[in-house]
């Protein structure tokens, strides 16, 4: 997924994105349950172009931040982790049954100016927030006119 600037027909996209997920959820591709295959849900996701950074907003709740690995190749920004649940609840105590549980993987593709070494991650109630600097030489520059 590539990083983009807001776009008024977004929810064009967004609507091709909930019928892709009914599709998905009611025909798993793992041929497990819901509640119990991996790689089931993706966490939602904000990227923002400021003046000098690029953010990105994972929301994450229910996982702690050792639980979640970010990795950096060759231009791709990868967000893993895993929300677990919990080994003293038994499937037949549920009533109602809606959060997602098991592995998640997000992978957006950064800009090719990006420096790694800049790139800075911090973590506060339940939300991931990466924040990937724009290189002095690509922010924008306002030239005076003589």
């Amino acid at each position: 997924m590539s990083i983009v600037k807001w776009d008024p027909f977004h929810d064009l996209t967004s609507l091709q994105d909930r019928i892709n997920r009914l599709f998905e959820e009611a025909f798993p591709r793992t041929g497990e349950s819901d509640e119990q295959g991996p790689g089931i849900w993706r966490p939602p996701v904000d990227i923002l172009d400021t003046e000098s950074a690029i953010v990105i907003e994972v929301e994450v709740p229910g996982i702690n931040k050792d639980d979640i690995s970010i990795d950096l190749k060759e231009n791709v920004l990868s967000i893993k982790g895993e929300r677990k649940l919990e080994a003293d609840r038994k499937e037949e105590n549920y009533y109602q049954r809606e959060r997602r549980f098991g592995w998640f993987q997000r992978t957006f593709t950064l800009p090719a100016y990006v420096e790694p070494e800049s790139i800075k991650a911090t973590f506060k109630q339940g939300v991931l927030k990466i924040e990937i600097p724009k290189p002095e030489e690509r922010k924008p520059k306002q030239i005076e006119i003589d």
